[in-house]
């Protein structure tokens, strides 16, 4: 099920994987709950063959592919929900800690949109997340873009945004790595950039809401993030200036 550019991808950034962890089925069930109908209940063969799980609770449990979960999905061609997770060794993670990475695609359309801070908050709060976004396709790639490694690739950041750091390079995992269109901060990540000051955030508190366990789902923009509109990506660089340790950019 290759991933299309009309797609909203949600990122979330969690503490890894333990022995039948059973947060692979809280975040899988936490997408059904939300978006009317879904059934994540098919996986994909190593030669690219669509199969039905039949156990899929059990399976989800059990499996593990590289520190993660194995991908699962909806089956339909004509309207692609997946989600997976993958594992960030220690020596590659923030803080020198691992970390699960759990990646869902889903169609970029308005029965998504209209739940989109809910799928995003039940995946981050089901995986326990630290923070995490959701962002269409093609945003979400000229955010990828900020990260450069200043020896290997020394090179600006694409539209005038700042350069972030590697991941490896961030101090603790509750330091989001980058922005997006619906952000997820949890408490301990909000605390760490310091979110919420009502002095400040007027706006942005505008668009948020808190969560059960008390982080935050705050959105950048009331549309999805379209970073070819002028207003959108100056909302997207004042928020980086608002929040330096994102990134990794705060003066020490």
């Amino acid at each position: 099920m290759p991933f299309a550019q009309n797609t909203l991808s949600l990122h979330v950034y969690a503490p890894p994987l333990v022995d039948e962890d059973r947060r692979p089925l809280a975040v899988v069930e936490g997408m059904e709950g939300v978006l009317q109908g879904l059934l994540l209940d098919w996986r994909v063969s190593d030669d690219h063959r669509l199969l039905p799980l039949t156990r899929r609770d059990a399976w989800l449990t059990q499996s593990r592919t590289h520190g993660g979960f194995p991908l699962v999905c909806n089956g339909d061609e004509h309207y692609p929900v997946s989600v997976f997770g993958v594992g960030e060794p220690a020596g590659f993670g923030p803080g020198g800690q691992a970390l699960l990475e759990v990646h869902a695609e889903l169609p970029l359309e308005d029965s998504v949109l209209a739940v989109a801070a809910k799928l995003l908050e039940e995946v981050a709060e089901g995986a326990r997340a630290s923070w995490g976004h959701a962002t269409p396709f093609d945003a979400a790639v000229d955010i990828s873009r900020q990260t450069r490694d200043p020896v290997h690739k020394p090179e600006a950041a694409p539209r005038g945004l700042p350069v972030l750091a590697l991941p490896g390079r961030l101090r603790s995992p509750e330091i989001p790595h980058r922005l997006g269109w619906l952000n997820y901060w949890s408490a301990d990540a909000a605390r760490a950039i310091g979110f919420p000051d009502p002095a400040r955030d007027t706006d942005l508190l505008s668009r948020a809401r808190r969560t059960a366990t008390g982080g935050w789902v705050v959105a950048l923009t009331e549309a999805p993030l379209d970073l070819d509109d002028p207003a959108h990506l100056e909302f997207l660089k004042r928020a980086y200036a608002r929040f330096p340790e994102i990134g990794g950019r705060a003066t020490p």
